[in-house]
């Protein structure tokens, strides 16, 4: 009878470990990531080695492109922007075991576009 409720009482705790584990969000632990805008007009990266968030214009069209970088609390960590420049602008942020994710949008209106949540 002890053995009974115990093995119950470990089948449960671990179907609720299971269960809260598999409702925590998700994210990917990636080296380098990318989020493109549509029709060429530019792009944000990260880039693992060093840390660093580039933004970058690539269409010559009177509009730049802006970006932010978000915590899972939604705070913004990093802000960049391009646009009427030569290159791309670039901003250093130690992501490590917190979750962010990347925030991007053209100038002259539109969508914005998010990539995945991820960390190191």
């Amino acid at each position: 009878m002890v053995k009974s409720k115990l093995a119950r009482a470990a089948l449960v705790v671990s179907a609720s470990a299971t269960l809260v584990v598999g409702m925590s969000p998700s994210a990917q632990a990636l080296t380098n990531e990318t989020v493109k805008l549509p029709y060429n007009r530019g792009y944000m990266k990260f880039t693992d080695d060093g840390d660093v968030f580039s933004i970058c214009d690539t269409s010559p069209d009177g509009h730049g492109v802006s970006g932010n970088v978000q915590n899972a609390d939604m705070a913004i960590v990093v802000y960049l922007n391009d646009g009427g420049d030569d290159g791309c602008d670039k901003q250093g942020y130690n992501v490590g075991i917190r979750a962010v994710r990347m925030h991007i949008w053209w100038n002259g209106g539109g969508d914005d576009y998010y990539s995945d949540w991820f960390r190191e």
